[in-house]
């Protein structure tokens, strides 16, 4: 039988419930077991796909096209696995379910009720992801006490009943706060938090105490006898200098012998040798390359968080540092002079986005790599934007632009195509009025790729599946005047859709369509970012 090892969070949110649930996933998974994980996100929303970055950070998308949480992406580059639609679910999705049933009388008449038709909804959900692995590990979203988060708690509670208590068990992370005046670290919100949880029915095995400073023996010995927690299942999480650290503290600390204990599971060693050495890598690596990001939302830098990762893993896998200069589009549009942004940077990355805002100032770093010889990549509207600079500037189209930020251009570079075949193999049809969620390109694609291109040599290979989410399409039209003028399209889809754009007579110049930074693994880092890093420093 599938064991399940639910994770909750107290005290207030950003603890680091994602990362804590995925280190112990990835421990049990390097002992060997069959692991997956899910995610529980208690808002209305379907899926996080209309929400603004600054909302709730990185949309991360799932080789299936479902529009997820950013813990999704963390749990991929953890545990070296793809994920689906049914690794993270939504309070929206439990209750459009449950309503479209009672419409169609799938209830025979009865009263429609949180208990026991919602709840039953988000049990079901939770046993079809467990389907054929050994632990499944489930995140709760929320911090405990919010009105929202009870109906999964109550679920999770059923469901830890009709499995057995030596098949499941509850891992609260909660914060230990360093009051500086009193000079002490407190343990009274952890005690009010599991009280909390206690009273909702539901006891946990292992607290994670997340503070900024190591825990005295005796204080962790003062939670465990207050919060009736075995002693060596109280489990420091201070801050670390990676978050694939977390793993490797957390076996410093043998958080499997209480989590084994518990699940009736052997003694367990897991072997992480090589996760080890890629962590030295992140710390300390013998070189560093800087590279300039250019975006729009970086007053909140998780909106970009597996494109930031990635940067760091390949730099890791390189023996290198990526050191970040941040660097806000809509500034560089003020900005005469870009020597005094660029002269220091060996490379520049424009990530993706939506909307007008910012654009030009992102099309003028653009110009800069390319009149420059710096390296450049461009992810999904930075390769757009790559096309649309060199359609006015070389190809002398001044009125060149994108169908998103002008419907009526005479120059339509890109474009919105009103059909298309989607990940499932389905057609889909949009126009500039469909509703927003759920009707872009998304998921998983085939890239097929030209030979003797930057974009083969990185990955070496003749296709390759990368990730989509975007609306709007470069206009094939153009194409034969781009080749003709240096622009190489490098990178098609099998429908014949431009997916990657290089120029020829530059260092390293690549734009891609899709979002490479999606199927971006700690032990596997993506091939075109790792030779963007590479060629930055090669170039610097």
């Amino acid at each position: 039988m599938t064991k399940y090892i639910f994770v909750t969070g107290g005290v207030l949110s950003s603890l680091g419930k994602g990362i804590t649930s995925a280190s112990i996933a990835t421990l049990l998974q390097h002992s060997g077991f069959n692991v997956s994980m899910l995610k529980i996100d208690p808002y209305l929303n379907v899926d996080p796909g209309t929400m603004s970055p600054f909302e709730h950070g990185e949309v991360f998308v799932t080789e299936d096209g479902a529009e997820t949480d950013l813990d999704i992406g963390n749990y991929e580059r953890f545990l070296n696995i793809n994920l689906s639609k049914k690794n993270n679910f939504t309070t929206g999705q439990v209750y459009l379910s449950v309503i479209e049933k009672e419409r169609r009388g799938d209830y025979l008449g009865k009263t429609v009720q949180i208990i026991p038709h919602i709840t039953d909804e988000i049990k079901n959900r939770i046993k079809d992801v467990a389907k054929d692995v050994d632990i499944l590990v489930v995140e709760l979203g929320g911090t405990i006490g919010d009105i929202e988060g009870l109906p999964f708690l109550e679920a999770v509670r059923q469901l830890k009943q009709e499995v057995g208590s030596e098949n499941a068990m509850f891992v609260h992370v909660t914060l230990i706060p360093y009051i500086k005046a009193a000079g002490e670290l407190k343990t009274k919100p952890t005690q009010h938090s599991i009280q909390e949880l206690r009273r909702i029915g539901i006891t946990p095995s292992m607290v994670v105490c997340r503070s900024e400073k190591p825990l005295p023996k005796s204080l962790k010995e003062k939670i465990a006898d207050s919060c009736d927690i075995d002693r060596n299942a109280v489990i420091e999480a201070i801050d670390a200098d990676t978050v694939y650290r977390v793993p490797l503290n957390f076996l410093d600390q043998d958080i499997l012998k209480p989590i084994a204990k518990k699940l009736d599971l052997n003694e367990l060693h897991p072997d992480m040798s090589e996760w080890n050495y890629i962590v030295k890598k992140l710390v300390s690596p013998q070189k560093s390359v800087k590279i300039a990001f250019v975006g729009k939302y970086l007053k909140l830098k998780e909106s970009y968080k597996s494109l930031i990762e990635a940067l760091y893993i390949s730099g890791a896998h390189l023996d290198m540092r990526v050191d970040i200069e941040w660097v806000d589009s809509e500034d560089l549009e003020k900005i005469d002079n870009l020597d005094e942004v660029f002269n220091e940077v060996s490379g520049i990355l424009v990530a993706g986005g939506f909307g007008n805002r910012g654009v030009e100032g992102k099309l003028k770093a653009i110009k800069y790599a390319r009149e420059n010889n710096i390296p450049y990549l461009g992810i999904c509207l930075g390769m757009q934007l790559a096309v649309i600079e060199f359609a006015r500037n070389v190809l002398g189209l001044k009125y060149a632009s994108s169908q998103e930020f002008d419907p009526d251009t005479s120059e339509p570079i890109v474009y919105l195509i009103d059909e298309f075949i989607d990940a499932s193999g389905n057609k889909q049809i949009r126009t500039h009025k469909s509703p927003l969620g759920g009707t872009m390109r998304l998921g998983g694609y085939e890239c097929l790729i030209k030979e003797n291109t930057k974009l083969h040599q990185a990955y070496k290979k003749d296709k390759v599946i990368e990730r989509h989410r975007h609306r709007y399409e470069v206009n094939s039209k153009y194409e034969e005047e781009l080749e003709k003028n240096g622009m190489i399209i490098s990178g098609k889809s099998k429908e014949g859709l431009i997916e990657a754009v290089e120029i020829k007579n530059h260092p390293w110049f690549v734009g891609v369509q899709f979002h490479p930074e999606f199927t971006n693994k700690l032990k596997e880092p993506n091939k075109i970012i790792l030779s963007f890093v590479e060629n930055s420093y090669k170039n610097r």
